[in-house]
């Protein structure tokens, strides 16, 4: 293969003009997102998906989802749903998709196999196809001998050299058999709107492929150059291990006299350490980050943030920012190191622009008002539950947290359940927890409802000149002690502010029951 870093992805996309090998597109961008449903969507796929959606967006075109399940034997139960599911979710919803619909639907293959079956014996009757014979074993036998000698396993073309009356006695006893398309030399370079110049005689190194199985389901390569056509696909934006087989697909769509569509291969995604994705990994599923409670808009922005294609560079980014920032022609070859170490802080960045958004801040509300009560169920106070208080919790908080789920865990349970402090525990602090007690109620009464973080933050330090001798920090264990049960946290005046004088002045009620101690 050659590869050569020459062409640019133009302006004006929807009227890009490229040499015959690739196509010409003019008229309306039209890309796909083409997964089988073999498993759920991850952080690969999303990525894949997310540049389709910018490109179809940036220039006014249609982001198509269609699912390739024509590997019956390896679907998933829930896969195809989930997969729809979690693009709607991640916030890059289709256009066209099965559960759309669309103009030129179907949108899964395997109810698309008449299509491929017209088209396989066109390839037939061009002699540009031909049925092959040949049994599991003896490709195993080929395979085998192949490796023992140190070559690569390639089919040896056999049953190209079958003469017609041979073909149809075959087809007559109803012998098995699939299509494999005829590969030729002579294959033309094409322009990758990523890769460059590229060109591979595939002729030379492979057997002619499948592309019709024995179970009447295509094989990739014939079922997509179909799709793509008849879903007048104008840009093809996959993964950069499709590259090599691209010279083959190009090889279809000649024989079929159908004029292929622009290609842009994208750079792999791979951990920080430059390994890559695997299912085996578990954590990068986007089910697994819904369920961790991270937002959509922070896996979109972690995965280009650690790529290639905009403008700038920057965290924070939502996708009307990221449209207006993509630029194909800066895409570069190079791999995308992602690091999920970041996502934390990219997450906590989002949270905020959530919380200081009228309408996404009463999602979070709701969303939240769900997980106290699965976590606290009875213990709780129900006043807890109010949005005026939830949304005091959050504005208070943003910025210091990075997900929602942590406001349910132990570091924060003082805001939905009243802790439990011990008499011992009190007077581990002070000998005046009455005192500070009461100066503290008579503090809270003053202020009424009108309670701020730095107003409180001045009234606590007026309050503990009024002591009897408790310096400064101990005062402030007793009162982190007595409205959260905790010995670090938010600050004291945070804390009061979260809870409001009703529950401040409960809980320091609590504390002037303790007996005073000498």
């Amino acid at each position: 293969m050659l590869t050569q870093r020459c062409f640019r992805c133009a302006t004006a996309v929807r009227h890009t003009l490229v040499t015959r090998g690739c196509s010409t597109v003019q008229g309306d961008v039209r890309v796909r997102f083409a997964p089988s449903p073999t498993g759920f969507l991850h952080l690969g796929g999303l990525r894949t998906a997310l540049y389709n959606y910018i490109f179809a967006k940036k220039y006014g075109g249609s982001f198509v989802l269609r699912l390739e399940d024509t590997d019956q034997s390896r679907l998933v139960p829930g896969a195809a749903e989930s997969i729809e599911d979690m693009l709607e979710w991640a916030g890059v919803p289709p256009d066209e998709s099965p559960r759309r619909g669309g103009p030129v639907g179907p949108y899964l293959q395997s109810q698309r196999l008449e299509l491929y079956r017209q088209t396989a014996d066109q390839l037939i009757e061009s002699k540009h196809a031909y049925y092959c014979f040949c049994s599991s074993q003896r490709l195993d036998l080929l395979n085998k001998e192949a490796l023992r000698s140190g070559q690569t396993p390639r089919y040896d073309n056999r049953c190209r050299h079958l003469r017609a009356e041979q073909v149809q006695e075959k087809l007559d006893q109803g012998a098995p058999h699939v299509i494999r398309f005829r590969l030729e030399e002579g294959v033309e370079p094409f322009q990758d709107l990523i890769c460059g110049r590229s060109h591979h005689e595939v002729a030379q190194v492979e057997g002619d492929p499948v592309v019709m199985k024995a179970d009447g389901f295509p094989t990739y390569h014939l079922a997509n150059i179909v799709d793509d056509h008849y879903m007048r696909i104008s840009h093809v934006l996959r993964g950069s291990e499709w590259l090599i087989s691209t010279s083959k697909h190009l090889l279809m769509y000649r024989a079929l006299d159908w004029q292929p569509p622009t290609f842009g291969h994208l750079p792999l995604l791979l951990n920080k350490n430059g390994s890559k994705l695997s299912k085996r990994q578990g954590d990068i599923f986007l089910q697994s980050f819904q369920r961790d409670g991270v937002l959509p808009e922070a896996l979109l922005d972690i995965t280009t943030s650690c790529g290639s294609g905009f403008n700038t560079i920057g965290v924070g980014r939502r996708i009307d920012e990221l449209i207006a920032e993509f630029n194909p022609s800066k895409i570069t070859t190079h791999s995308a190191l992602l690091d999920l170490e970041k996502l934390p802080e990219f997450n906590r960045i989002h949270l905020q622009h959530h919380i200081e958004d009228e309408e996404q801040c009463a999602t979070l509300i709701t969303g939240l008002q769900a997980q106290i009560q699965q976590v606290c169920g009875e213990e709780m106070q129900e006043e807890v539950l109010q949005e005026g208080y939830i949304r005091r919790v959050l504005l208070l908080r943003k910025g210091h947290i990075s997900s929602l789920k942590e406001l349910v865990g132990p570091a924060y349970s003082y805001l939905w359940v009243r802790p439990s402090v011990s008499s011992q525990q009190v007077a581990a602090i002070t000998a005046e927890a009455q005192h500070i007690a009461a100066l503290v109620l008579k503090l809270i009464a003053e202020r009424g409802e009108e309670l701020t973080v730095d107003r409180l933050s001045k009234d606590l330090k007026t309050l503990v000149k009024q002591t009897k001798g408790t310096k400064y920090g101990e005062v402030m264990k007793l009162l982190r002690l007595a409205l959260s049960g905790l010995q670090q946290g938010p600050s004291v005046a945070e804390m009061m502010v979260c809870l409001g004088p009703e529950e401040i002045s409960h809980r320091f009620q609590k504390l002037l029951q303790f007996p005073e101690t000498n």
